[in-house]
């Protein structure tokens, strides 16, 4: 079960136990989080998770965060990702939507989302609730994939023809984001593992394509990170969105 009006995310929701294979092969050497971590620090902060999945993310913002909150709408993930956190203090697992947060107003440091629901134009009731749910000088970290970088960003195109990369660049600058692009690695630990990831992500003849296209067990991508802060002082005060 899941809220109405939420997009299902095949991979995860259908394939969880290769997507977890998968979130373990991207990032490999941690050049996303680094990058997320030397623009936002939120040791002892709150940090909400949206569309946690089944909680991948979760443990690392544990490590030094006082709260951790994720939120997803599929109910069966719910149940995974608390399973995966039971033993962690101050995390919690709650199902929602990015619409429709279930946290109250001015609860959270970060709001991050990682490849889930933030895509782009018909996202804004998204923004809003991140908005609604960040303290003044809080920051939303919206992390997608960088479509105009080969050759990830050739199959993703591919996979989903409307998808325009620079619309979304311009989205989001639009939208008062900095954009920050980051080159990481995906490095599997077996070969079948690779071709099961590019087969869950992409529908078969552009799986085809690129697993051919692919020898050994890594492949280059590139991420954007695109950062918002809520403003403080005067400017919260009067709504004004951006950074501050």
């Amino acid at each position: 079960m899941t809220d109405r009006g939420v997009r299902p995310s095949p991979n995860i929701w259908n394939w969880p136990e290769a997507y977890e294979r998968e979130n373990r092969a991207q990032d490999a050497d941690g050049a996303l989080w680094r990058a997320l971590q030397w623009r936002v620090d939120w040791r002892g902060c709150d940090v909400v998770d949206v569309g946690c999945g089944d909680g991948f993310h979760l443990p690392r913002f544990a490590t030094s965060a006082r709260s951790v909150v994720g939120v997803e709408p599929y109910r069966a993930l719910v149940t995974r990702a608390r399973a995966r956190v039971r033993d962690l203090p101050g995390v919690q697992v709650l199902t929602g939507s990015a619409q429709r947060l279930p946290q109250p107003d001015a609860a959270a440091d970060l709001v991050h989302a990682r490849t889930a629901y933030f895509f782009g134009p018909g996202c804004e009731p998204g923004l809003a609730e991140a908005e609604r749910v960040l303290r003044p000088g809080g920051t939303l970290a919206v992390i997608d994939l960088d479509g105009r970088h080969p050759p990830y960003g050739d199959w993703l195109c591919a996979a989903a023809p409307r998808y325009r990369p620079a619309n979304v660049e311009r989205f989001f600058a639009a939208q008062g984001f900095d954009c920050h692009r980051v080159d990481v690695v995906w490095r599997f630990e077996r070969r079948s593992d690779l071709e099961e990831a590019l087969r869950i992500e992409f529908p078969p003849e552009v799986a085809a394509r690129a697993v051919a296209a692919t020898s050994g067990l890594t492949i280059p991508v590139r991420y954007r990170l695109h950062l918002r802060r809520r403003p403080v002082g005067l400017l919260a005060a009067r709504g004004t969105m951006g950074w501050s």
